[in-house]
């Protein structure tokens, strides 16, 4: 008889499993697939265990599969258990079920193309109602009717529904669901439902009952976009009074106070408005003011603005020109103004341009100027406008004057086409230039396929053959280029921070893989020291097929920046090297760190809860984890350093169970789960962040706080999904509507305080990382050390491959060491640990281990012993 576990408990023994199986299946099952001991419909309470098993007869080693509602079950212990050969069971258990869990489940095993299903069950899950619906907060004008809603479901069905206002019940009961209709109230006010069935009550949340009023008065009005006729305004409104503002009013007058010129009433927003046909350089102000359902605001300060004058509307006319000793003298007719928002008119310009390019502009008072400096043997093209303080009038017709006449004369400029000849020249060299260069590349061609054959010279006669191979080829391995920084194409005060952490690349010898993602990749790895020892490390490296030296750039930054660090509770960086490849290819960079045993916190976590091989962390040890993050955000915040991207997964957690910040940039390539792409930003751990950094993109230590604070309770929850069912584009949304995570279970009140602190929405009001650390270290010194229990702690023991330094014997039972069992994540991720029998102890029997530990240094239970004392308080621990 055999056992085979996907996930949960340890393996029981045969005498144990023979029992079992003659107390659940009594005779022999018919063959096939299908349930056995268990209901067709099973209803449970909240939070209890349940268990569902079924049988295959007629396969060796079947793939038992559980499904609910179509999907296979990840998260829940599953067990197959071999009766004989041909005859297996598979259970299922749920440790504490929730509204989540019910649904239909069934087993199912493939056999061959076939896929074969059992008898389903349906599981039914009863608690205390749960709201669907919950009254919202509104908004309404005095002793105005309104009705809230209110909507809860169980099981256990009926719901009744009671309403409070404030204190004071006010109806119920009634069925779910229930509308409270109200006639109206004149101050603000809270309501609330309950909801009761069977097994209890739940209490909805407050909806708050607020009073419209007016609105009041806009401010900062502007106005902007001035001209002669028209002027754009803006303003800022004031409070809506908790109604919506539906229109504005701008008022304009000569004068504050004068009689009114003309009132415009734009609907909003946008609270803008265009003011058109206005007198040209006049005097005005205006003042805003806008309404809501119950009435107007006040009008906003009277505004002084003033339009523009116009600029000239006639061009000279009669212009003339005659040709004296001294120059060529020009004159016309005096503009007279149309309209006097023209204003005074004055001075008058003349251009003029000539065929050799050469042009000029003259400014003269008066309608007479004389020009001296033009070529007479060059046409003479003339222009003449009248400006004044608003700009220039429009140009009068040009006037002609040639190299040939004594006079001008005024119509449309002379052209020319002796440009035509120059473009047909030009246009043939060129066309004839491409004809001979494309010969000559197709004969080029011809040559230099396989080289030159044919000398220019004749040899009796005959062509003389001298072979020249055009190219060369080697059949070795492509050529290696150097790998050094300057061939990165990386910024120069970027390889100044490297230049003295450069490892060569034959310095340490690449390992199995820890860990990959979309971006990068970590493995594990030897490093030569000076001494000729070697150390374990982990090796974070981009991907081969990543060659833009911005992505480079960036994943080196995370090694200049812990280059800086230096604190037990920070990685540190061990190097930095480069992977040289094939000519033509930059080189792969790669980032060196000190190996962390037990991988990433995150993945520890959930090991101990789900993992293969479950264990206790006792609350000593969640709280001695978040001191130790503490620690080292203390002191990288002492440092102006803002980490951006704190969470479990980013912590790591070295041989002595200490934990150590991590990840400053690579992170966010090679975990994609916990990240969200908002359009084409890139990618944001959206679960993690504070309200200002999804609002504004703006990120502080007190943002690092908030996200610690997050990190706080997946420590509590071990390993648990932040704000589970709600997509990453809800979250804000969530977030400004005042929720929060909600407080774990077992935690404790002043441990969820300090959470509860880090996400206050002023990040000024959350708390220093000073003053976290200080807080957990008072809760952690005043927790107890456990008590003796009688509940054994079961504790995988790895097999050695070979002895320690010590001469530990290798362990009996056949265990597999830890590196066949699968890859972990992250630098040295928990390993999954498969063995064929475990050791049993109880916190009492470990609480004497330091003893037995000094007179047996060579037993094999030293190493665990140590580990859970640590993990219990009852040894030493490192510090900040």
């Amino acid at each position: 008889m055999a056992l085979r576990r996907s996930m949960g408990r340890p393996g029981l023994p045969p005498l144990l499993l023979a029992g079992l199986a003659s107390l659940l299946f009594p005779e022999s099952a018919a063959a096939g697939l299908k349930l056995m001991g268990a209901p067709v419909k099973m209803t449970v309470s909240q939070g209890q265990p349940v268990k569902i098993n079924c049988s295959v007869e007629g396969m060796e080693d079947p793939d038992i599969h559980w499904m609910k509602d179509g999907t296979v079950v990840q998260n829940a212990s599953q067990v197959s258990i071999s009766i004989s050969e041909q005859y297996w069971i598979g259970l299922l258990s749920l440790k504490s079920v929730e509204r989540s869990d019910a649904g239909l489940y069934w087993c199912q095993v493939k056999e061959g193309a076939e896929t074969k299903a059992s008898q389903p069950v349906w599981l039914t899950v009863e608690g205390v109602p749960f709201f669907t619906v919950e009254p919202k907060d509104v908004a309404v004008p005095p002793n105005a009717p309104f009705q809230l809603s209110c909507e809860a479901v169980g099981p256990p069905e009926p719901v009744t529904i009671f309403w409070w206002k404030g204190p004071t019940k006010v109806g119920g009961p009634a069925p779910s669901p229930s509308t409270l209709n109200v006639t109206g109230v004149t101050q603000r006010t809270e309501f609330s439902c309950e909801a009761h069935n069977i097994k209890g009550l739940a209490t909805s949340r407050p909806a708050i009952v607020r009073l419209q009023a007016p609105p009041a008065a806009p401010f900062n009005i502007t106005v902007t976009t001035i001209n002669s006729r028209n002027a754009s305004v803006a303003w800022v409104p004031g409070a809506d009074g908790l109604a919506l503002l539906h229109s504005c009013t701008v008022q304009v007058a000569r004068a504050p106070g004068d009689w009114e010129v003309l009132a415009v009433v734009v609907p909003v927003p946008p609270f803008t408005c265009l003011l058109r046909d206005l007198a040209p350089a006049t005097n005005y102000s205006l003042r805003v003011r806008c309404a809501n359902a119950l009435g107007p605001s006040p009008y906003a300060d009277w505004v002084p603005f003033q339009t523009k004058g116009l600029a000239p509307a006639r061009a000279p006319q009669n212009l003339h020109a005659f040709r004296t000793d001294s120059g060529l003298i020009l004159d016309w007719e005096e503009v007279i103004p149309e309209d006097p928002g023209e204003g005074p008119l004055g001075p008058y310009k003349v251009s003029w341009v000539q065929e050799n390019g050469t042009q000029d502009e003259l400014t003269v008072e008066g309608t007479r100027a004389n020009l001296t400096s033009w070529d007479p043997q060059k046409d003479l093209v003339l222009r003449v406008c009248v400006s004044n303080a608003v700009g220039c009038g429009p140009w009068s017709q040009p006037l002609v004057v040639s190299s040939h006449d004594h006079a001008g004369r005024q119509g449309p400029p002379h052209n020319r086409a002796s440009w035509v000849p120059v473009v047909l020249g030009v246009l043939t060299a060129l066309i004839t230039a491409a004809a001979l260069a494309l010969i000559l590349l197709r004969k080029r061609r011809k040559e230099t396929r396989f080289g030159q054959a044919f000398d220019s010279v004749m040899a009796r006669g005959e062509p003389a053959v001298h072979f020249r191979a055009a190219r060369s080829f080697n059949r070795e391995r492509p050529e290696r280029i150097e790998a050094t920084l300057d061939s990165l194409g990386i910024s120069d005060e970027l390889k100044d921070k490297l230049e003295d952490v450069l490892i060569p690349e034959q310095q340490f010898t690449l390992g199995r893989m820890l860990g990959k993602g979309e971006f990068g990749s970590v493995r594990e790895a030897q490093l030569k020291q000076e001494d000729g020892s070697f150390v374990k490390v982990a090796v974070k490296m981009l991907k081969a097929d990543i060659i833009a030296s911005s992505d480079i750039e960036e994943f080196l930054r995370e090694a200049a920046c812990m280059k800086e660090f230096d604190h037990p509770h920070v990685a540190k960086l061990v190097g930095v090297s480069l992977r040289s490849r094939a000519k033509g290819r930059l080189p792969i960079p790669m980032v060196i760190l000190p190996f962390m045993k037990h991988g990433d916190l995150h993945a520890f976590l959930l090991a101990s809860r789900i993992g293969e091989n479950p264990f206790n962390l006792p609350l000593q040890t969640l709280v001695r984890f978040m001191v130790d993050i503490a620690c080292g955000m203390e002191y990288l915040s002492s440092r102006n350093f803002i980490h951006r991207d704190l969470a479990a997964r980013n912590c790591m957690l070295a041989e002595d169970m200490t934990v150590c910040v991590a990840d400053f940039g690579l992170s966010r390539k090679i975990y994609s789960g916990d990240y969200y792409r908002q359009g084409c930003a890139s990618k944001l751990p959206v679960k993690w962040l504070a309200l200002e950094s999804l609002a504004d993109n703006l990120y502080t230590v007190h943002s690092d706080v908030w996200a610690f604070g997050v990190t706080m309770w997946e420590i509590m929850t071990r390993g648990q999904t932040p704000y589970a069912g709600i997509e990453n584009a809800e979250i804000y949304n969530y977030l400004i509507g005042g929720n929060r995570l909600k407080q774990p279970p077992e935690c404790m009140e002043e441990v969820y305080d300090l959470m509860y602190q880090c996400w206050s929405a002023d990040p000024k009001q959350r708390p220093s990382f000073t003053c976290l650390r200080m807080e957990l270290e008072n809760i952690l010194g005043h927790l107890s050390v456990l008590s003796t229990s009688q509940d054994p702690l079961y504790i995988n023991i790895e097999r050695a491959e070979q002895p320690t330094e010590r001469g530990s014997p290798e362990l009996p039972c056949g265990e597999r060491p830890s590196s066949e069992a699968g890859d972990g994540r992250g630098m040295g991720a928990v390993d999954v640990i498969s063995s064929d029998c475990r050791y049993i102890f109880s916190p009492g029997e470990l609480a004497e281990s330091p003893g037995q530990s000094e007179q047996h240094p060579e037993s094999p239970l030293n190493e665990t012993q140590r580990l859970l004392l640590l993990q219990q308080g009852l040894l030493p621990h490192s510090s900040c």
